[in-house]
């Protein structure tokens, strides 16, 4: 997994790199938004994997909690670009940065709480 990961980063930092029309640094930002996704969910396994061991109800709870942030990111993301058909060409863009941006803040949080949680 990691390798694939690796030789996504550097297929996409070529095109990334010399990103220069509006297809490019949509190609590019979604890229970034893959790999954000990739470490979010190597997070929530962890995450996850901590809650159950702990047993009782935080696993459900944790579980209901992901799902609800998963649901508000992505309304979030719309509600700062709107549809599609809104925005024009750039919509990609402006969209992968906002799913980027919040996906690596709920990562940090996962990473956050298996470091602190007994």
């Amino acid at each position: 997994m990691i390798a694939a990961l690796l030789l996504s980063a550097a297929a996409s930092a070529g095109v990334c790199a010399d990103a220069r029309t509006q297809t490019d640094m949509n190609i590019c930002s979604f890229e970034t938004y893959k790999a954000a996704d990739a470490a979010l969910n190597a997070a929530w396994k962890q995450a996850y994997a901590r809650a159950r061991a702990r047993g009782g109800k935080t696993a459900p709870r944790l579980l209901d909690a992901q799902r609800k942030w998963l649901a508000f990111r992505d309304a979030q993301c719309l509600a700062e670009n709107g549809p599609r058909d809104e925005s024009g060409t750039i919509w990609p863009l402006l969209q992968n940065g906002c799913l980027t941006k919040l996906t690596e803040a709920r990562t940090a949080d996962l990473r956050e709480y298996v470091e602190t949680a007994n």
